[in-house]
């Protein structure tokens, strides 16, 4: 079973900075794609930040220039550092991966449990 575990949500003024971490674990052969997608009260979830295991990188364009997404594959973490931070940042966080645990190579879909970041003014 794999496990996506994340960390660093709270509660922040306008202008701050948060760093997220979301950390894999369990049974994993590969990870390709690591991201992260965010959810607002009454909204839809939304890409913020995705990047492949080769390393580029894709941002929604509400965040470019303000979040920087990175990871470490010796340990199976992705990071989003947050910056210049907005209320209409306010979301529940949620970790994303596609993970394979075999040689089979079959990737699968997993999601974290959710990090709450709230942004005052």
């Amino acid at each position: 079973q794999v496990q996506l575990v994340e960390s660093g949500g709270g509660l922040v003024q306008a202008g701050g900075s948060l760093r997220l971490s979301c950390a894999a674990s369990g049974s994993i052969f590969a990870i390709d794609t690591m991201g992260w997608y965010r959810q607002a009260p009454g909204k839809e979830r939304e890409l913020v930040a995705i990047m492949p295991s080769g390393g580029s990188t894709n941002y929604a364009d509400s965040v470019k220039g303000r979040f920087t997404i990175s990871r470490d594959n010796t340990k199976n973490t992705v990071y989003l550092q947050m910056n210049s931070l907005k209320p209409e940042d306010t979301a529940v966080y949620y970790c994303n991966a596609e993970v394979a645990i075999s040689l089979r190579l079959k990737f699968h879909e997993v999601w974290g449990q959710g990090t709450l970041v709230t942004v005052s003014s």
